[in-house]
């Protein structure tokens, strides 16, 4: 784990509630979760006018449901290849 800047630390030592957690920056579940908020960013929050919460809601909820029927699960490759089965 990467060392804490000392101001980081004090106010650490102030906020007991408050942890640390190292993620490894190659986390790939990480990266498709970013990846599908970056995408409902872009096609629904970005440029869209939301008259009431409910609205927003329900513009979210229509965008996640029609995400996951047409999803398809991710073949990862290395080198160009599938990866085979372990």
């Amino acid at each position: 784990m990467p060392t804490l800047p000392s101001t980081t630390k004090k106010w650490l030592a102030d906020h007991p509630r408050w942890t640390v957690h190292w993620t490894p920056p190659h986390a790939s579940w990480l990266n498709q979760v970013e990846l599908f908020v970056s995408a409902l960013t872009r096609r629904v929050l970005r440029h869209g006018d939301f008259p009431s919460r409910d609205n927003l809601i329900d513009k979210l909820d229509t965008y996640v449901i029609g995400h996951n029927t047409t999803v398809k699960p991710y073949r990862w490759t290395y080198d160009g290849s599938p990866l085979k089965a372990a």
